[in-house]
């Protein structure tokens, strides 16, 4: 079932974008024309200082990595985990919903270390060492699958494809990640769906709904990205 599951998720992160695809992209993109400047340069700073003093901040405080015994009493450990986060988010995205656009602002980067810390709970859960550094990059790598258009998406798997031998020639300088492409990305693909957050009367309702759909997401590339380095076939 699980071998059955990673087979067909694969085969979805490799899938070429359709036409749909394409023209949702255009339509985001133009409506994302329309909303101010100042807005889009204060959510890119928070999600890039944010997301580097989460991964690579030495105050950071990691779970160590647990022991296997069984891969299935593994992911029922991380169900509940998932389930717990879920749960969180979806609170958070219906009290700040609720307050206008001033704390509907604020989601962003509330949401985006609920994110976060549920990878690193994850990669814990799978036995991986969130203390490395390249555990941590492959975090990103994770965290863009879930979260980019579907060409990039792709490219970002076939990088994650044999990651314990490719992260041996990784470059040690976090600079060399490629952040605005990391930061563009996630922006774009979350900008329509958390902008509706911000429209008065339904801003609640929009935000249970999307951040509760956003970590159910998360999770589940998650899940299968370790499965991937976990199976071998």
């Amino acid at each position: 079932m699980v071998a059955n599951d990673l087979t067909q998720w694969k085969k979805e992160m490799v899938r070429k974008p359709s036409v749909m695809n394409k023209l949702s992209k255009k339509i985001q993109t133009k409506l994302n024309s329309y909303i101010p400047e100042k807005i889009h340069k204060a959510i890119t700073a928070t999600i890039k200082q944010m997301v580097r003093g989460v991964l690579f901040g030495a105050q950071h405080t990691t779970k160590k990595p647990a022991l296997i015994n069984s891969l299935q009493e593994t992911e029922n450990e991380i169900e509940r985990l998932v389930k717990t986060y879920k749960h969180t988010a979806a609170v958070e995205g219906g009290l700040t919903g609720a307050g206008g656009i001033l704390l509907g602002l604020a989601d962003f980067p509330i949401l985006l270390g609920i994110k976060l810390k549920m990878l690193f709970d994850i990669a814990a859960l799978y036995g991986f060492d969130t203390k490395d550094y390249k555990e941590r990059l492959y975090i990103l790598h994770i965290f863009q699958l879930a979260f980019s258009s579907h060409e990039h998406r792709r490219n970002v798997f076939l990088q994650m494809q044999d990651w314990d031998q490719k992260k041996n020639q990784l470059p040690e300088d976090v600079n060399a990640f490629d952040w605005r492409m990391f930061q563009q990305e996630y922006r774009d693909y979350i900008d329509l769906a958390k902008m509706a957050q911000l429209i008065p009367g339904i801003g609640a309702v929009v935000g249970i709904v999307v951040n509760y759909k956003l970590i159910k997401q998360l999770a589940h590339t998650a899940i299968n990205a370790y499965r991937m380095r976990l199976y071998k076939s």
